[in-house]
């Protein structure tokens, strides 16, 4: 049986995962949770003419509502093209 916790992380997940991929369509976005942090990987064409800094300002857009209902205390933002990825 799983504990509540990993089921809040998973629902958790689920959330960020649906944020991210509603606010960058077509990125391919993968989560990490661990308890109120998280890591954000998100993989997007879109990234290609912004800055490191405007590509974790569009994934943070997309989740500061979790942030901001202290869902959410901690994240890391892993914001990339497919080049960047090679």
């Amino acid at each position: 049986a799983q504990s509540a916790s990993c089921r809040s992380g998973e629902s958790m997940k689920e959330q960020i995962t649906a944020a991210v991929a509603a606010g960058i369509p077509g990125a391919a976005v993968d989560v990490a949770v661990d308890g109120n942090r998280a890591l954000i990987t998100v993989v997007s064409d879109r990234f290609a003419s912004m800055t490191r800094v405007q590509k974790q300002q569009a994934v943070y857009a997309c989740i500061q509502p979790l942030i901001a209902d202290g869902s959410l205390h901690a994240v890391t933002i892993r914001a990339l093209t497919p080049a960047e990825t090679a």
